[in-house]
């Protein structure tokens, strides 16, 4: 039921991208329509406190979730999508292997953030400008994938929550399974610059990820993690208005100059 449950959302969300062009389709994918189920079953499992603890290995791991989008991003340009996803994969799996040896303060993940993000967020501007074509018939194996790879990262979540401790929960959890259903969907579809696109214009709304992810350390024990993970996910949303609001706003002003 809880893979049913998250793939549902994931699936649902997926469809809208493709039809909302890639800003707003990035907005809609970096949303924690994949995460937020994973830490709320993993609240449901285990507690506050190991809820708290992932959510600080997750702060790092999100970090490595970022250069999978800047190293699709730039491989989509000239790649196919198995090799630009294998390669974005490769990078992901060896930035998480990096990520997982170190024991994270706080100030560390954020210093590490704020790194990555110096870098990906000017990096992301080259490859934000592609345009989605129009929403193409959908094929039978369509939906079945992305609700078999969403189903996959939820179980393997559960699975490594309660084997392998909250670090790889958190690893499992920050999987880029919306953004890899999009581009194994999307790419051969819609091309490799316009997924790319959609990815790219995602880098800055992982920001919301940051906040997230932070205000769950800071508050799951002392306020639960329920309350904690509602605050979590209104600041997530919260970012991606504003990132949407803020995009209007300059559209508004080229617009009465």
């Amino acid at each position: 039921m809880k893979m049913l449950t998250s793939a549902a959302i994931v699936v649902a969300a997926s469809l809208v991208v493709e039809r909302s062009g890639p800003f707003l389709g990035a907005m809609m994918a970096t949303l924690p329509i994949s995460a937020g189920p994973a830490y709320a079953f993993l609240a449901l499992d285990h507690g506050s406190e190991f809820v708290a603890t992932s959510a600080l290995a997750g702060l790092a791991v999100s970090a490595a979730t970022v250069v999978y989008m800047i190293v699709y991003a730039a491989a989509a340009q000239k790649w196919g999508v198995v090799s630009s996803v294998g390669s974005a994969l490769a990078v992901w799996a060896v930035s998480i292997w990096l990520v997982l040896g170190i024991r994270w303060s706080l100030g560390g993940a954020l210093a590490l953030n704020a790194g990555v993000y110096a870098l990906a967020i000017p990096i992301a501007r080259q490859f934000s400008a592609g345009a989605m074509p129009a929403p193409q018939a959908k094929r039978p194996w369509d939906i079945p994938v992305r609700a078999a790879l969403v189903m996959s990262v939820v179980g393997v979540t559960i699975v490594a929550g309660r084997t392998l401790g909250p670090s790889i929960a958190a690893a499992a959890a920050l999987a880029p399974v919306v953004l890899l259903s999009l581009a194994l969907i999307l790419h051969p579809r819609a091309g490799g610059i316009a997924t790319a696109s959609v990815i790219a214009n995602g880098v800055p709304a992982m920001l919301g990820f940051v906040g997230a992810l932070t205000l769950l350390h800071l508050c799951a024990v002392s306020l639960g993690a329920a309350a904690s993970l509602l605050l979590a996910l209104g600041v997530s949303i919260g970012w991606n208005a504003c990132l949407i609001a803020a995009r209007r706003w300059r559209g508004s002003v080229r617009a009465g100059m």
